[in-house]
Formats: C-alpha cells, sequence, structure tokens
C-alpha cells in the first residue's frame, strides 16, 4: 500500500480543528471506490431504478430548489443512454426531456441502500483513512449527474463533509457562516436538515439582496480523486461542469457538537417582530459609538456585542495551523464579481484579499434603519409577497414591524414551534382523556 501524506490521525486533527474548507490530494488513490464511474455503478446496479431530480437549464435570477424540479425514475444504463445520444437505446422516462433544455441528477443516494445486495462494495469506500475507523461506504452518499445539476446554496445543520469526487468535475461556491445574513436564510422548501438561501449565486438579484453583494465566496473546482472538506454550517452551492459527474460523499458528527435545537438560531427569523428589542440594541450601538465610531457592530449569537477582547480569545483558542502544502490546499476566497465573470479561473488564481464581514448570524434578517439609509449587510431586503401582515397600532417610539407570508410560514414550519404545538396538542389531548 502507498505510503498517504498523512496519517489518519494527522486527517482527523486538520477536520476537527481546521474552520475553513480544504482540498486533500492523494490520500485516495489506492481507493477502489476511484473506478466507481457511472458506467461501472450501470453494470453493479443492473436494472434497479434510481430516482433522477430532473432541472429546466435557464438563465434567471431564481434558485431553482428540489420542490421546482421533476422526477423520473430510471436506470443507470437508461441515463447513459440519454446522455451519450446513442441512437438505438432507450432512454426510458428520459425521453420526455430534451438533454439540451434539462439535466439530470441521482443526487443525496445513500449507498447503503442502493447496494444493499453488494456489501462488499461498502468497503471499497475507506473513510478511516481520514481519521474514522469503521467509516465506509454504508455511512456514506452516491451522486451522479449531468452538466448543470447542481445543488441550490444551502448549508447542513449536522457535522462537517467529505467529499470525494471520482468522475468529472464539479465546481463549490463556498460562504463562510460569517455571511448567513448576506444569503438571506429561508426554510421554504422546509427540510429539517438543510436551510437554503434564497439567493442565485451565480446571478444574484441584488434588487432583492442588496446585501450579498458584501458575501465572499470560497471557490473551487473539485477534480477526481480530490477530497474536499467542508466544515460545519458552511454554506455550498455546488454544480457539475461535465457531461457526467460521480462523487460521494459522508457527513460527520463533532463530539460535543450544539444540539438540532441549538443550531436552530440560523432560523431566528421570527426576531422580525421583535423590534422593541431591536430599539434596544440600536441604543446601545449609538452609545458605542464614541468608541468604536460609524461601522457596523458584530454580534455574538445572544445578541450582545462582540468586542476586540473576544476576538482576541478566539484567536488564542484558534492555534491550530493547517499543514497547507501539494497535499492540503486551502480553498480560496475571491471576490464575487471575479468569480461571476470569469468561471473558468483556475483555483490557483483566485485573489484572497481581505473580505468586510457581514451582519451577525442571529439577525438572519435585515433591518432599516431610522434614517432610511442602509446598514452594511444589515439592509433591508425589498418586499414582493403581495400579502403583509401588521402587528397592529403603532405606538410611539416604536418602530412598527411587517410580517410576509414568506415571514409567517418560515416560522410555522421552525422545529421549536413544531414541538411546542405538538406538546401542547398532547397536553390538551390528556386533558380530555381525564375529564
Amino acid at each position: 500500500m502507498a505510503r498517504k501524506p498523512f496519517t489518519p490521525e494527522e486527517v482527523r486533527r486538520i477536520v476537527e480543528r481546521h474552520k475553513e474548507p480544504a482540498v486533500f490530494h492523494n490520500m485516495t488513490d489506492d481507493w477502489p471506490a476511484l473506478g466507481w464511474t457511472a458506467q461501472h455503478l450501470s453494470l453493479c446496479l443492473e436494472k434497479k431504478p434510481v430516482r433522477f431530480r430532473i432541472g429546466k437549464r435557464k438563465a434567471d435570477k431564481t434558485p431553482l430548489f428540489e420542490t421546482q424540479c421533476e422526477y423520473v425514475e430510471a436506470t443507470l444504463g437508461e441515463f447513459l443512454a440519454w446522455t451519450s445520444h446513442q441512437a438505438g437505446l432507450s432512454v426510458g422516462p428520459f425521453s420526455d426531456y430534451p438533454l439540451s433544455d434539462y439535466w439530470a441528477y441521482a443526487d443525496y443516494k445513500y449507498i447503503a441502500k442502493l447496494f444493499q445486495h453488494k456489501e462488499s462494495m461498502f468497503e471499497e469506500v475507506v473513510w478511516s483513512d481520514f481519521g474514522y475507523p469503521g467509516r465506509d461506504g454504508a455511512a456514506s452518499t452516491l451522486w451522479v449527474g449531468t452538466e448543470g445539476a447542481n445543488t441550490p446554496c444551502h448549508l447542513d445543520t449536522y457535522g462537517f463533509n467529505l467529499v470525494l469526487q471520482v468522475e468529472g468535475r464539479k465546481r463549490w461556491h463556498l460562504f463562510s457562516p460569517d455571511d448567513t445574513s448576506c444569503l438571506y436564510p429561508t426554510r421554504i422548501p422546509y427540510e429539517e436538515s438543510s436551510i437554503f438561501s434564497q439567493v442565485n449565486v451565480l446571478q444574484p438579484d441584488l434588487d432583492r439582496f442588496p446585501a450579498f453583494s458584501r458575501a465572499r465566496a470560497h471557490v473551487v473546482t473539485l477534480q477526481p480523486g480530490q477530497v474536499l472538506f467542508v466544515p460545519r454550517h458552511w454554506w455550498h452551492y455546488v454544480e457539475s461542469l461535465d457531461p457526467i459527474t460521480v462523487s460521494i460523499n459522508s457527513w460527520i458528527e463533532l463530539d460535543g457538537v450544539a444540539s438540532h435545537d441549538e443550531n436552530m438560531q440560523y432560523l431566528s427569523l421570527a426576531l422580525q417582530a421583535c423590534m422593541r428589542k431591536r430599539s434596544e440594541m440600536e441604543e446601545e450601538d449609538s452609545q458605542q459609538e464614541g468608541q468604536h465610531g460609524h461601522r457596523a457592530l458584530k454580534r455574538d449569537s445572544t445578541g450582545g456585542i462582540k468586542t476586540s477582547y473576544t476576538k482576541k480569545e478566539e484567536r488564542k483558542a484558534s492555534s491550530f495551523i493547517p499543514p497547507f502544502g501539494p497535499h492540503l490546499v486551502p480553498v480560496p476566497r475571491v471576490g464575487h464579481g471575479q468569480a461571476l465573470k470569469d468561471p473558468t479561473l483556475k483555483d490557483t488564481s483566485l485573489s484572497r484579499d481581505h473580505n468586510p464581514q457581514c451582519a451577525p448570524v442571529s439577525d438572519p434578517q435585515s433591518w432599516t434603519s431610522e434614517e432610511g439609509g442602509h446598514d452594511g449587510c444589515g439592509e433591508l431586503r425589498k418586499r414582493q409577497e403581495a400579502a403583509v401582515l401588521s402587528e397592529g397600532p403603532h405606538k410611539e417610539g416604536i418602530p412598527q414591524a411587517s410580517l410576509s407570508t414568506t415571514d409567517l410560514l418560515e416560522c410555522l414550519v421552525h422545529p421549536s414551534v413544531i414541538t411546542l404545538v405538538s406538546q401542547l396538542l398532547l397536553d390538551r389531548q390528556r386533558e380530555l382523556s381525564g375529564s
């Protein structure tokens, strides 16, 4: 067995301490899973159908969420016939979707379920090389798609992500958790473990989402054999670049990580109705102006102002220095405009200039200032929904909030709200049963 550039213990230390995305090279050269091309997988699965998500190739400024796609059940053989344009081969349900107009994506397929008839294949994915003994294909998912197949920008609420590229190339646009409020989080469509961005990061509508101009993407094109490390809570948009792409990934929980309920701080969209609290914060900010100037002050997840002391302590606690080199390469950060103007730029040529920080994660939706101006990443997005709900009569000295129907829905699907309502219903049922 060829010697790896890092031992399993060294890799585990990197992925559990490093806080930014990076790419591992030369760690999977001896993995049998590198032979999992779409053609090979088709032979392994034979006639077993796979569910594909079908998306319309389009050029507008709105993301294409999963709920807006069509779905078909087809074999990988039919998928390959469709992508190759070979006459005489059955393309099955793909016959209704011209390849020039549509892309297809068999995404998020649990390998343990897909290959339950060939469990020996699980051992061909060797995550133990990354410091997690016993972790293999059974704890991984498979992704097979065409050029243009993509996953809308989102963050995952659980641990970090390791992604092996097997066939073709994929481009990843990643955003730090510090950019959360610039990405306009939404719980529509609802998915328990993912939070989506309302922004099409490749063609953003800056009239609706002006704060996105301050978000800074880390961009990388993942090549076959490379493994991308995606830290916990990093936003990512992923798109296939080649006619056929195959990827394998595994989400890994971290010891001592916050619970799912705590992760829901990202979903605190109901803060829009709490204008009194906002008024108190603005008053506190104004008292701090003499010390901090006129720049926007960052806050922590509890709403308190972050001080320079806190930042120094964070830097001191984060003393880990990743062993960057030919076998571990950081994903470069680029200016928003640069990433869009020339998507074919080589990763090594991308700028890593410093970027201004955005508003706090705890305020995922932005607010207008009393003067009607803008507050950095805290600019209030332009409402386009027709229905608007008012909080009631306006009280002097307290700004009046408005809630759109989307805001209301996002509150209703918040896991904490669902838990509370369920508890109330159970309590009511007990009362009725006891009477």
